[in-house]
């Protein structure tokens, strides 16, 4: 595996500044979550500096990694260019950084669609890609609280705000976030 500074150079050649800025503002966010609810603090730091790391790159870049390792686009990945980041920079970072824990790689792979019974570490990078202290969307300070108070219920409202916003920009819906979504809903029910 590539050393912490290697992986940092790299995305610092690769990203835009507020790309990069974002990834190491994610990675802190990600290891404050992990040690507060129980997750590996250097796995969740080493997820969320590498989880953007294909952010930009071109479709054709994006293309070509897909390509090269042989993955293999669902429908809704293949209409969906925003979902493309997470898949090719699972792959990235266990073919070309060298990270071969498959928690980490599956955290990098689900932090943009998230996916039914994930892992702590799964979730903690999902919450901190929201929570992260660069982020300022409408409701930041509503998933800060809600994260420092309860990972569930964080990820819970995550998910309720991803779908409504899908449904009122008419996008896709991953089936993995559908799946997220009625998992988180149903837990305790049945």
């Amino acid at each position: 595996m590539l050393s912490e500074n290697e992986i940092i150079e790299i995305l610092r050649q690769d990203l835009k500044p507020k790309r990069f800025e974002h990834s190491l503002c994610v990675a802190r966010e990600a290891k404050r979550l992990a040690a507060k609810y129980g997750a590996d603090p250097e796995k969740a730091y080493l997820a969320g500096l590498v989880h953007d790391a294909t952010k930009n790159h071109s479709t054709e870049k994006q293309l070509k990694i897909f390509e090269r390792f042989g993955i293999i686009l669902s429908d809704v990945e293949a209409g969906s260019e925003k979902l493309w980041h997470a898949i090719s920079g699972a792959a990235v970072a266990k073919n070309v950084f060298g990270i071969l824990d498959e928690e980490i790689i599956s955290a990098i792979r689900c932090h943009t669609t998230a996916k039914a019974n994930m892992t702590k570490l799964e979730t903690v990078l999902y919450i901190a890609d929201f929570t992260s202290c660069d982020r300022d969307y409408d409701d930041v300070d509503i998933m800060r609280t809600l994260a420092d108070e309860s990972l569930e219920s964080a990820l819970r409202y995550a998910l309720c705000y991803m779908v409504k916003d899908l449904c009122e920009r008419e996008l896709a819906i991953h089936p993995d976030t559908l799946c997220a979504y009625n998992e988180i809903l149903l837990r305790g029910k049945i």
